[in-house]
């Protein structure tokens, strides 16, 4: 009730200060006040502090909330005291939130060589950091709000299985009026690095060890905001490192900027794989879960529910891990379970382009790792009610020149089926696109092995140079099942013909069934296909939206 008392306060008093709402603009500045910010107010409470120039920014203690106005931070005003310090963002008691009156911005951004170099800017942690402290929620008001961690900057975020970190939208952590599935309730976040990508041009290769941006150095606009919200990534440090996330769950988030520029759940954007990366989930994103704009970064133990678009998306010369990967889908919405691309812009690219990249390592060639997709054939009904936001739903798509090699992995439509009946355009489970691809899948420099692939349409794409369709691929190093259109119970509760989870488990390879029969292959180097299993639930305790005591709303094929 304190908490309602005081926020409601808060809420009055923005209303009179013109702050009540209207449409939002996503380019323009949020109309925010700057209460609690700037000057010594002699104020003694638990919320960040940082000091630059003689003056003391702190926020503002509201009830048990601490409130940060446009002087302690915003869009255009980003935190930039260097590395020498760190500004923590504690657990605040009761269930305290950190609430941003505009943008989260961790650093100065430079778009040049020369503005980097006078700025002492080279490489992660030279610039400034922060640190959010285990079970600390910090929220933000609007779509129009976001976060960012410039290149040189840090952020330190490392929860823990029972306190998770939580970034999301006032109207969830606050006021609580946020649905289960509602997105674009705020911006998303974004991670800048040094990392490759090949959107730049380069001398050398990754694999020679002798990899360095020409003259023209590597900044790359990120999605977001144009004018002076614009943030840049990219350079020749895979190893870059900008910090560590642990136990740490976005929720909520998403805008349209414009067309082709939405932003994510996370924007890794060229984050190097000095970074960690662990324990991390991505829930209700109205474009992709988490996107990897080039760069090694390693991410384990990544969660994805109800992302409208792509739960796993990979462009520009991504050549990190992700391993132990959960995607669920929404019943009614969502794109693929991973959507992967080898080079940036690669249409505008002539072939002795695309060709150089390729020879030179530099394409995207990440390693994907036990993996469970869990698709819902959205389609038709979906778009019908305007819930659709993007294509409908699908598992793997490899192309534009990406070589990955993806082990262990289990994907599955079998839970709802085709709701487009004999429609074999849509719903598929795997499909390699482009020349590069498909010779690479002969080649075996594009690998998919020791997976179960079970769905309605098993492969959408053309024929391998060798005259094998993807299917015969698949069938070489996988087990595959196509089935039933119209969906069929993939536990051992009703169907003795597939027997693969029980409900978002994996089950032990001794009790799966697939056509009525034992597997006929074997997960590598671990003892299970997927992402989970019951005895052994890394989900339990601090993710969102899966156990009954933490979520709101039941999983849809429970």
């Amino acid at each position: 009730m304190k908490k309602i008392f005081a926020l409601s306060t808060m809420a009055a008093a923005m209303v009179l200060a013109g702050c009540g709402g209207g449409d939002i603009n996503i380019n323009a500045q949020n109309n925010s006040t700057t209460t609690g910010s700037g000057g010594d107010s002699g104020t003694s409470n638990n919320c960040a502090s940082y000091s630059k120039s003689g003056t003391t920014y702190q926020g503002a203690a509201n009830g048990v909330n601490c409130v940060y106005g446009t002087e302690f931070v915003s869009l255009v005003n980003p935190i930039d005291i260097g590395p020498a310090s760190t500004v923590v963002f504690a657990n605040l008691a009761n269930d305290g939130v950190h609430i941003f009156n505009d943008s989260l911005v961790v650093g100065r951004n430079y778009s040049n060589d020369t503005d980097l170099a006078n700025a002492g800017i080279a490489e992660g942690g030279d610039g400034s950091k922060i640190q959010i402290e285990a079970g600390a929620i910090l929220a933000f008001k609007s779509q129009d709000d976001y976060m960012v961690i410039n290149r040189g900057s840090q952020i330190f975020a490392e929860g823990t299985a029972t306190a998770p970190i939580t970034i999301t939208s006032v109207s969830d952590a606050v006021d609580g009026t946020v649905g289960a599935e509602e997105v674009q309730a705020w911006g998303g976040m974004i991670i800048n690095g040094f990392g490759l990508t090949n959107k730049c041009e380069y001398t050398g290769s990754p694999a020679t060890n002798d990899l360095a941006t020409t003259a023209s150095g590597c900044h790359v606009a990120a999605e977001g905001k144009a004018g002076a919200g614009q943030s840049h990534y990219g350079g020749a440090n895979n190893a870059d490192n900008s910090g560590s996330l642990k136990y740490f769950i976005v929720k909520h988030t998403g805008a349209q900027v414009e067309e082709g520029n939405e932003l994510n759940g996370i924007s890794f954007d060229a984050v190097g794989s000095g970074t960690s990366v662990d324990f991390l989930q991505a829930y209700s994103t109205y474009d992709d879960g988490i996107e990897m704009f080039g760069g090694a970064v390693n991410i384990s133990h990544y969660i994805a529910m109800y992302v409208r678009d792509d739960s796993i998306d990979i462009d520009e010369g991504y050549s990190g891990t992700v391993d132990y990967a959960l995607v669920i889908q929404s019943e009614t919405d969502g794109n693929h379970c991973v959507e992967s691309d080898g080079i940036g812009s690669y249409s505008s690219k002539d072939q002795a382009t695309l060709d150089d990249f390729v020879a030179r390592g530099l394409n995207s060639r990440a390693t994907i790792k036990n993996l469970t997709c869990i698709i819902s054939s959205n389609d038709g009904p979906a778009e019908a009610m305007g819930l659709g936001t993007h294509d409908p739903g699908a598992g793997l798509r490899i192309r534009e020149a990406h070589f990955p090699i993806i082990q262990n992995a289990l994907i599955t439509t079998a839970y709802q089926g085709d709701v487009k009946l004999n429609d074999t355009d849509h719903n598929y489970c795997v499909r390699i696109e482009s020349a590069e691809g498909l010779q690479a899948a002969v080649d075996g420099d594009l690998v998919i092995e020791n997976s179960i692939i079970a769905c309605s349409d098993l492969t959408k794409g053309a024929v391998l140079p060798n005259n094998k369709t993807e299917l015969e691929f698949l069938n070489e190093t996988n087990q595959t099942l196509a089935t039933l259109e119209a969906g069929e119970d993939p536990t051992a509760a009703s169907n003795a013909n597939l027997d693969i989870l029980d409900s978002f488990y994996s089950l032990p390879v001794s009790e799966m069934k697939i056509g009525g029969a034992a597997p006929t292959v074997a997960p590598i180097g671990r003892a299970f296909f997927g992402a989970v299993v019951k005895d052994d639930d890394w989900t339990a305790g601090w993710a969102y939206g899966i156990d009954p005591a933490n979520r709101g709303q039941a999983l849809w094929f429970d």
